[in-house]
C-alpha cells in the first residue's frame, strides 16, 4: 500500500469510527472520521476523498443521500455503505445508486479493510486510465 489514498469514514456511532480509523491507517490509508452526516456532506463538497465509508441510516443525511451527493461532486470516488438495517430493498437502492460495496453491521474489521482495499485497487486502476480525470463534476 503506497499510503496516498484518502478515506472518509462517516458513522453517527463514534465507536465505529474509533475502531475503523486505526485499522485503515495501519493498512496505509489517510483516514478522516466524522460523526455528523450534515458536516460530512459539506466536507465532501470541499475535499475529494478516494473512498468514502458511510453508515446508511443517520439522523440528518442518510448514507444514500451522501452517496448521491458524492457521486455528483466526485464521480470517481468509491463509496462503501455499512448498515445495521441491511434489507434487500436497502441493498438494491444502494447498488442502483452506484455503491462499490454494501456491508451489514456488525462486520469484522478485516472484512471492511478488504472492501476498502478492493475499492483502492479500482481507484488506482481508474487513475491509470488516460480518460480518467481527477477534476470534480460541474453539476450541482
Amino acid at each position: 500500500m503506497d499510503g496516498n489514498l484518502s478515506v472518509l469514514v462517516l458513522d453517527d456511532e463514534p465507536i465505529v469510527c474509533a475502531r475503523v480509523k486505526p485499522c485503515l491507517e495501519k493498512a496505509g490509508f489517510d483516514v478522516e472520521i466524522m460523526t455528523d452526516s450534515q458536516r460530512a456532506r459539506d466536507r465532501i463538497q470541499e475535499q475529494r476523498f478516494d473512498i468514502v465509508v458511510t453508515d446508511f441510516k443517520m439522523s440528518r443525511v442518510s448514507g444514500l443521500d451522501l452517496l448521491q451527493a458524492q457521486k455528483v461532486r466526485w464521480p470517481d470516488t468509491e463509496v462503501i455503505i455499512i448498515t445495521g438495517y441491511a434489507t434487500l430493498e436497502v441493498a438494491r437502492k444502494a447498488m442502483q445508486s452506484g455503491v462499490f460495496d454494501f456491508m451489514a453491521k456488525p462486520f469484522r474489521l478485516h472484512e471492511l479493510k478488504d472492501a476498502v482495499e478492493r475499492a483502492a485497487e479500482k481507484v488506482r486502476a481508474g487513475r491509470a486510465t488516460p480518460s480518467s480525470s481527477p477534476e470534480p463534476s460541474q453539476e450541482k
